[in-house]
């Protein structure tokens, strides 16, 4: 029979957990409330005069027609992006988790693309697809197609889009290969041997027990769509041409620090975060589920 163990009041575990609740107080509590209580007050372009207006901000902000073309522009982006690097992640950890002789440096070469920051990232597709310079719009140009991302918003969009992508793919790759390799290997033998072909047993069995990872991952595109292209965004397009790449995020940004205007700007910056959190929500509700089964 085991016997309780007892400890007895310690201030170690206090000690222990400070740090980082120091950080999560100085670096996400205190400039969300910032934030929320900046949302709520109208300030002059030299922070010299402020008015309390409540929810006057928010109001402004969703009566504009460019704040609304942002959002769905925003949605389309991170769907996008949350599509393309999934598959593609998930096409090379299917790959990936074949026996194959040197499997381990492919994967390695795979996930290197991850420590790639985004600004350096944004600039290595800007080299390429540089209408004067770049190797793929050389290639284009030659095949017929004239490549100007700089004054085809739509080009620009396709850019940024798969510039983020890629950025991504190495990180889903990881998640995707670690779900695969927990698939138990009794259960793809057992449906090989009843005569399922790789697309069947990819479609009924591999697929669906990943299910889990591919909600948790399409969550996370989409909050690193969200938030995470900023970088991305700034050293390609700068929000262009013609606001076709200006997020919600890049929004913040320009409305802030260039149009100074602070109110508004915070006011984005708070439904920002409060689709954050639903997501979040969301996530753990689902996690909850699958939990609870």
């Amino acid at each position: 029979m085991l016997k309780n163990v007892h400890f007895g009041p310690s201030v170690l575990p206090f000690l222990l957990v400070a740090p980082q609740i120091i950080v999560t107080i100085v670096f996400f509590i205190w400039p969300a409330g910032q934030a929320l209580y900046q949302s709520l007050l109208i300030q002059d372009a030299f922070g010299l005069k402020t008015e309390f207006v409540w929810f006057e901000n928010f109001v402004t902000l969703f009566g504009e027609e460019q704040y609304r073309n942002s959002f769905g522009r925003t949605i389309v982006f991170s769907t996008l992006v949350a599509i393309l690097s999934m598959s593609f992640a998930l096409l090379f950890a299917v790959l990936a988790d074949r026996v194959i002789k040197g499997s381990g440096t492919y994967r390695t070469l795979l996930i290197w693309p991850y420590a790639v920051a985004p600004v350096t990232a944004g600039a290595l597709w800007i080299f390429m697809f540089d209408p004067t310079l770049g190797i793929v719009a050389y290639g284009l140009s030659a095949m017929g197609y004239d490549w100007n991302h700089k004054l085809n918003g739509g080009e620009a969009m396709a850019l940024v889009v798969m510039a983020a992508a890629w950025k991504q793919v190495a990180y889903n790759f990881l998640f995707f290969l670690a779900g695969l390799q927990s698939i138990p290997k009794s259960l793809i033998e057992a449906a090989a041997i009843d005569g399922a072909g790789p697309v069947k047993r990819f479609r009924d069995i591999i697929f669906p027990l990943l299910s889990p990872t591919t909600f948790f991952l399409l969550v996370i595109n989409i909050v690193y769509a969200f938030f995470d292209t900023f970088g991305i965004i700034h050293v390609m397009t700068a929000g262009g041409p013609a606001g076709a790449t200006n997020i919600l995020v890049y929004k913040v940004f320009s409305d802030g620090f260039v149009g100074l205007d602070l109110g508004g700007s915070a006011a984005q910056s708070v439904v920002l975060m409060f689709i954050v959190i639903c997501l979040t929500v969301v996530q753990f509700k689902y996690v909850e589920k699958k939990v609870a089964y």
